[in-house]
């Protein structure tokens, strides 16, 4: 019988554990401002259905106070250290290399991922990003993460139209990333984001292998 882990972390968490011996990939997903770890229950059945040796946790809290306003540099930076700790907490926790640990945000909670890959690239291998933006936007582009942003036309919380100027600059950075918009969507994690959210992961294979080729 395997032994699962123990959380070594405070801060409450849903998981899904699948009770491999050595659970690959990893991921943890963080909601929206105003939000709960159950918003992002859904979307961790699916991952967990997609990849069967997965471990998927959903703390609570780990977010910024909103996706559309300001935020301190101090406050972000508070909130990138939160998160950094407790993603290498749960690395060493099941073993998982950096590679195969994928960040999932919705809103406020993507916009901290994308905060966390500017400030510590690579610790995690892939931030996927629903209705979110970057809280400050970064001097350059991760080499070590690839980035998904999924967004829905209708976003009036995050306007469409900085998301595909937000790309279009990444890429002129070198960024590895995707964008994927749905034409009828709004801000939401809608079931057709959360299956091409899927379809990036399994199919997408980072940039900076094909260069180390």
């Amino acid at each position: 019988m395997t032994t699962l882990p123990t959380n070594p972390c405070a801060v409450e968490t849903i998981e899904l554990l699948s009770g491999a011996e050595s659970p690959r990939p990893l991921f943890v997903l963080l909601h929206d401002a105003g939000g709960t770890a159950l918003d992002m229950l859904e979307l961790g059945n699916r991952l967990g259905d997609a990849f069967a040796q997965a471990s998927v946790l959903i703390p609570e809290g780990l977010s910024l106070p909103s996706v559309d306003a300001p935020v301190s540099a101090d406050a972000l930076a508070q909130a990138v250290r939160a998160l950094a700790d407790y993603l290498r907490a749960q690395q060493q926790r099941f073993n998982v290399l950096q590679s195969d640990t994928a960040l999932l945000g919705l809103g406020a909670g993507a916009s901290l991922a994308l905060a966390l890959s500017d400030a510590h690239d690579g610790l995690a291998g892939r931030v996927l990003s629903f209705g979110g933006c970057y809280a400050a936007w970064p001097a350059r582009a991760p080499a070590l993460t690839t980035l998904h942003f999924l967004h829905g036309n209708q976003d009036a919380v995050v306007p469409v139209a900085r998301i595909r100027h937000d790309f279009v600059h990444l890429m002129e950075l070198g960024a590895d990333a995707t964008l994927d918009v749905a034409s009828t969507l709004a801000h939401a994690l809608h079931p057709a984001l959360m299956d091409q959210a899927i379809t990036r992961l399994q199919t997408c294979v980072p940039l900076r292998f094909w260069k180390a080729l």
